[in-house]
């Protein structure tokens, strides 16, 4: 099978562009050949293996499964990360998330007269394949940077990629809605035991916990619907803060003076997210437009 053939035959899945794209991935990371050796046809060449690997390939991104699985990587901030269907992809919006944390460590907000955040401990709320926090660990190496999820599978993947960037994420299994009460039974200003938090542990904490709403799944693609872990996207249509409650409310505690919390968020929920902020003790939040112009991210201080 040669590149025009492969992508060809994903115009079944995908648009002319896209397929195209995915053709020149699989090439260039599975066989190691770049567009260039594409043009003087190179891809005629490959051995009778490669061409068995090749069709097994094809037959899996036939079926809509993302690229990024069928080859196991995913690019993200320029560092390559492994992926499996237990993580969601990284997205690059995700990394534009990372690249706010980094400028409010480095520098003052062009709207306010305060000190820049630090950044020497970190914690990354529902960490996934580790790209946010394997990316801070990577572009901050005098941190401590720590992050939790609840699955197996994240920690272990985002083990494997800290390993193979040469970075020290400490990581650990850890359920955010078993640490912080439900709004439902405690209000925001009474936490006794066994709900006492610990205050004072970090400078930054960050996430982007799941927030698509089920009533969303129309609009979203069947690759991700069927593919990307479920665990990691959804949340009950009548309660779409539920883990952005859980931190916020945990940060506050958490959190060292001066420190700050950052989110990506639902667009859909912008004011909504504003107000709850305020609520657990945030007197301040900024909103952040992603690359695509949507309300994506927040950032929160005490």
């Amino acid at each position: 099978m040669t590149y025009n053939e492969l992508w060809r035959q994903l115009t079944q899945v995908y648009d002319d562009y896209e397929a195209k794209a995915i053709a020149r991935m699989v090439y260039e990371v599975r066989f190691g050949l770049m567009p260039s050796d594409l043009f003087i046809g190179k891809d005629t060449q490959l051995s009778t293996d490669d061409q068995k690997l090749l069709e097994e390939i094809t037959q899996r991104l036939l079926t809509g499964e993302p690229v990024q699985y069928v080859l196991g990587e995913a690019e993200f901030g320029g560092r390559t990360f492994h992926v499996e269907p237990g993580v969601l992809i990284p997205r690059p919006e995700t990394y534009e998330l990372c690249e706010w944390i980094l400028s409010s460590g480095r520098q003052q907000t062009d709207t306010e007269k305060s000190e820049k955040v630090r950044c020497d401990k970190i914690l990354d709320i529902g960490t996934g394949s580790g790209c946010i926090a394997c990316t801070l660990a990577a572009e901050l190496p005098d941190a401590a940077v720590t992050a939790w999820d609840i699955s197996e599978d994240a920690l272990r993947i985002a083990a494997e990629n800290a390993k193979r960037m040469g970075v020290n994420v400490k990581l650990k299994k850890q359920d955010i809605l078993k640490i912080t009460p439900s709004p439902q039974l405690l209000p925001s200003t009474s936490l006794p035991s066994p709900f006492q938090l610990p205050s004072n542990e970090f400078d930054v904490i960050v996430s982007n916990p799941p927030y698509i709403c089920t009533k969303e799944k129309d609009m979203m693609e069947k690759n991700v619907l069927e593919h990307e872990p479920a665990l990691a996207l959804f949340v009950p249509d009548d309660d779409p803060l539920l883990f952005y409650r859980a931190i916020a409310r945990y940060a506050a505690k958490a959190l060292n003076p001066g420190g700050a919390l950052f989110f990506e968020i639902n667009p859909l929920y912008v004011t909504e997210m504003q107000q709850m902020l305020s609520e657990e003790g945030f007197s301040h939040t900024e909103i952040k437009n992603d690359q695509f112009g949507k309300q994506r991210f927040t950032k929160s201080c005490l």
